[in-house]
């Protein structure tokens, strides 16, 4: 069964995004959360700040999709110039709405300062525009529909533009188009490259519902198969078998779905145990520590970490000298032991070492992008050599990654 689904585009305007100034968060903020409203998103844009540009991008926008939601653009300044662009693609004239200018008066009223003339800008509509209330600053967003077409216009701030998608945006499409669901599903996997899991998963693609695409990640290789329907419960009914066949031919290299991250399950997993946990990092540089920290309430299981940069300092830290001399700062045998040591350091009951080779070049005889891992889980020492991409910040990510993954697979065994 095929259900029509909206096509929806997103353009992003602001020339620091192309100029790699501003990395273009919204885009992916707004792009996930539509699926679950039945709107296929065809294409995302960044557009330079030029009327004539963004003209252009928004006349070809209406020639082929149905919904349009641009960002950025709606400030007081001269090359804030969505409002402009949006009026002439449409031939409509912006005009002061009086009901707008008394909202700006107040916003700088109640915060003690004279409104510049500037802001008179952003109380400037088109007739077949309807303002989008924005609490978090003084740029309004607008909705507009006219010749069965919709502009979703929001700001470009990203605290900006969640308010008014969470309050006024997403609301208003789910009452509108609730009756066209995509539904998603992310398979996540590592420890396998992209051509050998497309070699498995061969059975399942050429599908158009569901379909199933394969992507690489800083955290392995993931899947993610589509799926859409009437509703949201037929959509995953039509999802389910190629989950099942998936899991069944790849399950040994699959670590998480959907909103998984590597510290988000071994938190979990170190939670559930009552394990505490601290790091000893070489290679990585305190990116694995850094990771660790990003999950909320950390400091309940993460007792710390070092970063052993150099021979001596695995050494001063409780990995001995004579290990090193035999078998070399990158090997298991120095992961393993830097994982012993930095339990009995920091009395943790779970420990990870890494030691490899980022770069520029290799090192006692490994090539860039070797990695050894060792994980210690109750005094019990396990390790695992892993040959990454030889990149620098690659090997930084990738060796981050895995090594929370493969620690939180150990845990699982543990349990088994």
């Amino acid at each position: 069964m095929k259900i029509q689904v909206l096509n929806g585009e997103i353009l992003a305007l602001g020339t620091e995004l192309l100029m790699g100034e501003l990395t273009d968060t919204n885009s992916s903020y707004i792009a996930s959360r539509l699926p679950h409203l039945g709107i296929s998103v065809q294409r995302i844009s960044l557009i330079k700040d030029n009327l004539e540009d963004l003209v252009s991008a928004l006349n070809l926008a209406l020639s082929r999709s149905d919904i349009i939601f641009t960002t950025g653009g709606l400030g007081p300044t001269h090359d804030d110039i969505t409002r402009e662009a949006i009026g002439s693609a449409l031939n409509e004239d912006l005009k002061i709405d009086p009901v707008l200018i008394d909202d700006l008066k107040k916003w700088f009223y109640m915060r003690g300062m004279p409104m510049p003339e500037a802001n008179n800008k952003q109380a400037m509509r088109i007739p077949s525009a309807e303002a989008i209330f924005n609490s978090e600053g003084t740029a309004p967003g607008w909705w507009v529909e006219k010749n069965d077409k919709i502009i979703v216009a929001m700001p470009g701030p990203p605290g900006e533009l969640y308010n008014i998608w969470d309050k006024k945006v997403a609301p208003r499409l789910k009452e509108r188009f609730s009756g066209q669901i995509i539904v998603t599903r992310n398979i996540k996997t590592i420890n396998i490259g992209e051509a050998a899991l497309a070699e498995k998963i061969l059975p399942f693609t050429g599908k158009e519902n569901p379909y199933l695409g394969i992507y690489a990640k800083r955290d392995g290789v993931h899947l993610r198969i589509i799926s859409s329907a009437s509703t949201e419960t037929e959509a995953r009914e039509m999802l389910a078998p190629m989950e099942k066949g998936i899991i069944q031919s790849v399950g040994g290299y699959v670590w998480g779905f959907d909103d998984d991250t590597p510290e988000k399950v071994v938190a979990e997993s170190l939670l559930n145990n009552g394990y505490s946990l601290a790091v000893m990092e070489s290679c990585t540089g305190g990116l694995l520590s850094s990771t660790i920290t990003d999950v909320p309430g950390s400091s309940k299981f993460f007792k710390g970490g070092i970063v052993a940069y150099s021979t001596e300092a695995k050494i001063d830290n409780g990995v001995p000298r004579e290990l090193i001399e035999k078998h070399g700062a990158i090997s298991e045998e120095t992961a393993k032991l830097m994982a012993k040591a930095i339990c009995i350091q920091m009395h943790a009951d779970v420990g990870i070492g890494i030691t490899g080779v980022a770069g520029p070049s290799g090192q006692e005889g490994k090539p860039l992008g070797t990695v050894c891992l060792g994980i210690s889980i109750k005094g019990e020492l396990y390790s695992t050599e892993l040959q990454l991409p030889p990149r620098r910040e690659v090997v930084k990510t990738r060796a981050t990654a895995t090594a929370l993954i493969e620690l939180r697979r150990k845990l699982m065994d543990s349990q088994a």
